[in-house]
């Protein structure tokens, strides 16, 4: 595959903060994406290093998690690197699609659209797992075979979704305050109908509860981290993290959901918990043989 264009770079903790652009197949315009690379990736040409997908939520785009949530020195310590693709394509200048917040740009829901006009370019889910994925494990220093997902709020829902659609490729799986019944909620109803069609029955393939509720056996026997605020404004109406605390429940998936007392949804919540976040993903990627 083609490398893509290098936009900036920072030193960092030891490593490295990129920022990339590329010409997307899959989403049929550019699209940016950051990388942090921890010291460990520049230790000899055949070094390779467990990487992580980081999903943002509405409003975000590729930068914001590398920003806000303070992870690299934490990545650098476990040799971990972060890959934040953004939440939507961007330029496509669809009718409505900046009229509101939770749907359009900035609101991609990690899903592959089946709805005009959406369709041709909303394909999030494919880009990741099947363009962004193979470009940079093919063009970075990253081991393909030890890749973890995790996000927040709706890329919370994405991470949760796409763990358990290609358990192949993700290895392990957190999230923070996550969508995590979006057919249940005024989100998911909302984006669902617009990007999959009115027919709910449709919109079941890219809900975490229902998916896990499916599952034959535990997924991800090493375990499923979630952090959730209790003081976050969104939980009663959008997230139902019980909803899923019961499906993984119902098939015997291991689940650690955490409630914090007096935390939101917002960043600063995040910035809380990111070091056990990353400390579950090493751990989990540690544990896999090559």
């Amino acid at each position: 595959m083609e490398a893509p264009e290098l936009i900036s770079e920072h030193a960092c903790f030891g490593g490295v903060q990129r920022c990339y652009q590329h010409a997307s197949t899959v989403i049929g315009l550019p699209m940016r994406f950051s990388v942090y690379l921890p010291p460990q990736a520049s230790q000899g040409s055949m070094a390779k290093v467990p990487a992580l997908f980081y999903l943002a939520g509405l409003t975000c785009n590729q930068e914001t998690f590398m920003i806000k949530a303070g992870a690299q020195r934490v990545a650098a310590e476990l040799g971990l690197a972060l890959i934040t693709p953004d939440t939507s394509p961007r330029g496509a200048n669809l009718t409505g699609d900046s009229d509101s917040w939770d749907f359009g740009v900035g609101a991609g829901f990690y899903i592959d659209a089946t709805q005009a006009p959406w369709a041709r370019h909303y394909r999030m889910e494919s880009y990741i797992t099947a363009e962004l994925l193979p470009l940079l494990t093919s063009t970075l220093p990253l081991d393909a075979e030890h890749i973890g997902i995790f996000g927040h709020s709706m890329g919370g829902h994405g991470a949760l979704t796409l763990a358990l659609r290609h358990p192949g490729l993700f290895k392990s799986v957190s999230a923070f305050a996550p969508i995590c019944a979006p057919s249940q909620c005024p989100w998911g109803r909302k984006a669902f109908t617009g990007y999959l069609g009115a027919d709910e029955s449709n919109w079941l393939a890219h809900d975490a509860t229902a998916l896990m509720t499916a599952q034959p056996s535990a997924p991800y026997p090493g375990g499923i981290l979630i952090d959730q605020g209790l003081a976050d404004k969104f939980l009663a109406e959008q997230l139902h993290p019980d909803l899923f605390e019961a499906a993984c429940a119902s098939v015997g998936q291991p689940l650690t959901l955490r409630r914090h007392e007096g935390y939101d949804h917002g960043y600063y919540f995040i910035s809380t918990f990111i070091g056990d976040h990353l400390a579950h993903h090493a751990r989990a990627l540690a544990s896999i043989d090559l």
